[in-house]
């Protein structure tokens, strides 16, 4: 298992868990929900924000929130 912000870009993963239940309702809104799968589309040059495709669209989402989501990585 590994963070969301650790996946590289181009790399797919699915959503397992969240870390911080503060976040956890925000995310699920957005469409971040265990079981669904997220592709990291690009990572900005300082690292924050990234962008990711996630239940048919395109989202950014801060790192600190990526930070939040516990995924397993799926290979390409």
């Amino acid at each position: 298992m590994k963070k969301l912000s650790e996946i590289r870009a181009g790399k797919s993963a699915v959503i397992h868990s969240f870390e911080n239940d503060e976040i956890f309702i925000k995310l699920m809104e957005m469409g971040c929900i265990p079981g669904e799968r997220v592709r990291v589309e690009q990572i900005a040059p300082l690292g924050d924000p990234i962008s990711i495709t996630v239940a048919g669209y395109c989202l950014s989402l801060r790192l600190n929130e990526a930070n939040n989501i516990i995924v397993e990585e799926l290979t390409n």
